[in-house]
């Protein structure tokens, strides 16, 4: 039936749709046949499984929660996400790529549990569009899409997008996160509320221990790199406790930081994309403190309440700048060796990238 459908001309612009069902349905017929090759167990299907998979317990918390109204805006996320995708994929005349799945769950996640379901469609049309698709589309984008579109919307709409936000598991709704309490009247939520889900927050932050499950079996499976949640959460930890020695009417304790908010959300699922993080792995260190360091800052001493999306979304525009620093660094002009002696940067690659090869394990024939 879809062999037929591809052979009627008007549905020629429809190829990529095609494209994409026949893989989903029947799988891929493409296999490459000649050298070289890169063994690397990560994929975009596999990334794209592992990390909804990953996300479910912090979904169903949200549909528990805030009731089935979270289907919805997830509904509205995958539609008109995916209507940007195809437009694009279509335009270009290249294949669709499952990535997208990923961003337009993580997307509505971002958003409080009150917000119309226009603005989401807004948001993640925004989000596709000036996130990814306009720098070519899946694995050439600079920025997290879905970071986008929550910045667009919230710069757009930010009376709608800070104002109203329902408590978990009723229908009060209230201006006042546990990070807004914090700023405003130096009032700590109790931390069991924090990881249970009893504070208000957006949709896919407020079951913290969800997340932290969920992270953990992403990075067990090796979809994500432990690096940056490990140096994330460790900074913010230790300069939050700086911080608040020094100034704790600006500054909130350590625990706090670390549970209140999307942290959880950003450090495991939203700064790991490996599309807009650095590859080498002192790059991902330095990715990840840099952004622990932007959201103490911006939490404490800017206009808003939080800091990770921003934090996020600057340090993927400097992520390029911190694998290229490592690189010169690591890789500097070196003497001829003789004929026969092994160099001494042979395996330095992949000792600072992450695919994984054993140094020095090729040898030529």
């Amino acid at each position: 039936m879809l062999l037929q459908a591809r052979k009627n001309r008007y549905m020629k612009p429809f190829g990529p749709v095609f494209d994409a069902l026949e893989a989903a349905v029947l799988g891929m017929e493409e296999m490459t046949e000649g050298d070289p090759h890169c063994v690397d167990g990560l994929d975009i299907k596999r990334y794209m499984t592992v990390v909804i998979i990953g996300l479910m317990p912090a979904v169903a918390a949200a549909v528990l929660a805030f009731g089935p109204r979270m289907l919805a805006v997830i509904m509205v996320s995958y539609v008109f996400g995916g209507l940007v995708e195809v437009s694009f994929a279509m335009a270009r005349k290249k294949g669709i790529h499952e990535g997208f799945l990923v961003t337009g769950l993580i997307f509505p996640l971002t958003l409080p549990p009150t917000v119309p379901l226009w603005i989401v469609a807004v948001g993640v049309a925004a989000g596709t569009l000036f996130g990814k698709e306009v720098f070519g589309g899946t694995g050439r984008n600079v920025f997290n899409p879905a970071l986008v579109g929550r910045l667009f919307v919230t710069i757009a709409f930010p009376s709608i997008m800070t104002t109203s936000w329902q408590v978990p598991g009723s229908d009060a709704v209230t201006s006042a996160t546990p990070l807004v309490m914090y700023k405003t009247g130096q009032t700590a939520t109790a931390l069991s509320h924090l990881l249970l889900g009893q504070a208000p927050g957006s949709m896919g932050e407020v079951f913290r221990i969800g997340l932290i499950a969920g992270g953990i079996f992403v990075i067990w499976t090796r979809v994500s790199e432990w690096r940056i949640p490990v140096s994330y959460l460790g900074s913010v930890a230790v300069l939050s406790a700086l911080g608040h020695y020094a100034l704790p009417g600006r500054v909130a304790p350590p625990l706090f930081q670390l549970f209140a908010g999307g942290l959880m959300l950003g450090a495991f699922f939203m700064a790991t994309d490996p599309v807009t993080s650095p590859f080498t792995r002192p790059g991902k260190w330095v990715f990840g403190t840099m952004c622990g360091l932007l959201t103490v800052l911006i939490r404490g001493f800017s206009g808003y309440v939080e800091g990770v999306m921003f934090s996020i979304v600057i340090m993927n525009s400097l992520a390029p700048l911190i694998d290229h620093m490592v690189l010169k660094t690591t890789f500097r002009p070196r003497r001829p060796t003789p004929a026969g002696t092994a160099s001494p940067a042979a395996g330095v690659a992949c000792a600072n990238c992450t695919c994984g090869a054993a140094a020095g394990g090729g040898k030529e024939e």
